[in-house]
């Protein structure tokens, strides 16, 4: 017996990353963490955070923090809304746009959490294929008719972005609402930012998970037009961010200098991560991310995923349709990086 609803019965729910067991010591390149510590400015604010912070409600409206991401990014206040990591956006967006039997479209391989969120409303996922060098299938797309359509850029995990300009076509497209999601956008060349200036269907998501190293704090925001925003101010939770992510996600945001030191830094070593595994044999697919999508020679990933695990280096695979003989790595810094190529080399009997 079962006292769930039928779609929540049979559908599986979202595997995050493999997490290391309290206190172990590993190589962490699985879930595309930033290696670099968080902005001193957002660690002040932790410190500076006092008992009323704690003991009262936080802000509803994360006035502060959308005040900052406003006036960094150059939008209006009351076109952000702040979410729990982007992740809740996400949930916001499904819960205020997708009924049952509504058609959700997206390309794939790519975050499936699109996938989970829209089985949780009952949605009918309509998943396009990439094809092998991960180019926007636009014409699917919008071919699908969805009321949403889902665009990550930079992809995970292909690393892949899309133009303004193929993205601002698919916009005009498509019935519904276009979301591109940028969780990766700190490490890309562009954004798609000005989309929502010129577009009323269109939202962009972006998190501080990655560009400014605050996995664990759980902060992201939308932008989109106020109309589009109507709805979700209606679903989200009554204080879905917290006064302590409030505080110093702003300091983060602010930071902009130091957040944009860290991601060159980052970018420069999936540079040099890229030519290593290339020189081993690996294809690497072009990257605008803080991670790599890797083919090793013989196309074993999964051998190589579990080798790797057992001499404490995490990287990730998945074991779906397109992925099987490919790991996604997190570039880490040049030093853990290091420790990975020459246990590539060891896993492929290139060293001794």
């Amino acid at each position: 017996m079962t006292y769930f609803r039928e779609n929540i019965e049979r559908m599986a729910g979202y595997v995050p990353g493999e997490q290391p067991a309290a206190g172990a010591k590993v190589v962490k390149l699985n879930t595309n963490e930033n290696p670099y510590p968080p902005s001193p400015k957002a660690l002040e604010a932790l410190r500076a955070i006092g008992e009323d912070a704690l003991r009262r409600y936080p802000d509803p409206l994360a006035t502060r923090f959308r005040a900052v991401v406003a006036e960094v990014l150059g939008v209006p206040v009351d076109w952000i809304i702040a979410g729990n990591g982007s992740d809740e956006v996400l949930t916001m967006i499904l819960q205020a746009f997708v009924g049952p039997g509504d058609a959700v479209a997206y390309p794939m391989p790519t975050y499936v959490l699109y996938r989970t969120l829209t089985e949780i409303q009952e949605g009918r996922c309509v998943e396009v294929p990439f094809d092998e060098e991960y180019r926007l299938p636009a014409e699917e797309l919008a071919a699908a008719r969805a009321k949403l359509t889902f665009v990550a850029s930079p992809n995970s995990p292909s690393g892949t972005a899309y133009g303004l300009k193929e993205l601002e076509e698919l916009a005009g497209r498509v019935p519904g609402v276009l979301v591109v999601d940028e969780a990766y956008v700190d490490f890309a060349d562009a954004t798609a930012l000005d989309l929502v200036r010129r577009r009323d269907n269109v939202l962009v998501l972006r998190t501080l998970s990655k560009g400014y190293s605050l996995a664990g704090l759980r902060l992201g925001f939308g932008a989109g037009q106020p109309s589009l925003l109507e709805g979700l101010w209606k679903v989200k939770d009554s204080y879905n961010v917290d006064a302590i992510e409030l505080a110093v996600g702003a300091a983060a945001f602010a930071d902009q200098a130091y957040k944009i030191a860290n991601a060159e830094k980052v970018k420069a070593s999936r540079a040099k991560l890229a030519g290593e595994l290339e020189a081993l044999g690996y294809r690497v697919w072009p990257s605008q991310s803080n991670f790599l999508l890797a083919r090793p020679p013989a196309g074993d990933a999964g051998r190589i995923y579990l080798a790797l695990k057992a001499e404490g280096i995490f990287v990730r695979y998945f074991q779906q349709p397109a992925l099987e003989d490919k790991l996604r790595i997190t570039v880490g810094t040049d030093e853990q990086n290091g420790v990975l190529v020459r246990a590539l080399e060891q896993v492929q009997g290139l060293r001794q």
